[in-house]
């Protein structure tokens, strides 16, 4: 932070303006790029993973934070862009400890899809490998669910 001092604390307009646009533009990104805000808490857990996971990335091609967060959210992108066409199909009605409601729109059914012998299977297909389990796999907030019961996660959607 910068300090000015003055004897009688009387500083002219034009310097109190150029220091404050000064101090702003000093910390702005490269042209081409903009900047977020972020929770530090947010920021760490990002960044723990970023550290975690540095010699990875970099056989991606990945060699900065920055690269890392924007990589994520184009990932994210993509699949949302995915989700939400498909996502009419489909819609998730509940989540509770044992078991997804959803709401087949193509069949006009409601459909569970329960955790049996720590595995997903929906009981209208009476499968595991459905587009309904598929579609449970996609939520996020199942794999609090996940870790907490220790569920088997297919290879193929890890």
């Amino acid at each position: 932070m910068h300090v000015l001092t003055s004897v009688n604390w009387t500083i002219p307009p034009g310097q109190i303006l150029y220091c404050s646009v000064h101090y702003r533009t000093l910390h702005m990104p490269k042209a081409g790029f903009k900047s977020i805000t972020v929770s530090e808490n947010v920021y760490k857990k990002f960044f723990d993973v970023y550290e975690k996971s540095r010699k990875e990335l970099e056989l991606k091609g990945i060699t900065s934070f920055s690269g890392y967060l924007t990589s994520m959210m184009e990932e994210m992108m993509i699949k949302y862009e995915a989700f939400a066409k498909h996502a009419p199909f489909i819609q998730k009605i509940a989540i509770d400890q044992n078991r997804v409601i959803l709401k087949d729109n193509k069949c006009n059914r409601i459909v569970e899809v329960l955790l049996k012998d720590q595995e997903l299977q929906c009981l209208l297909d009476e499968k595991s490998d459905c587009v309904h389990v598929g579609f449970v796999y996609s939520l996020p907030e199942l794999y609090s669910i996940i870790n907490s019961k220790a569920i088997k996660v297919p290879r193929r959607v890890q």
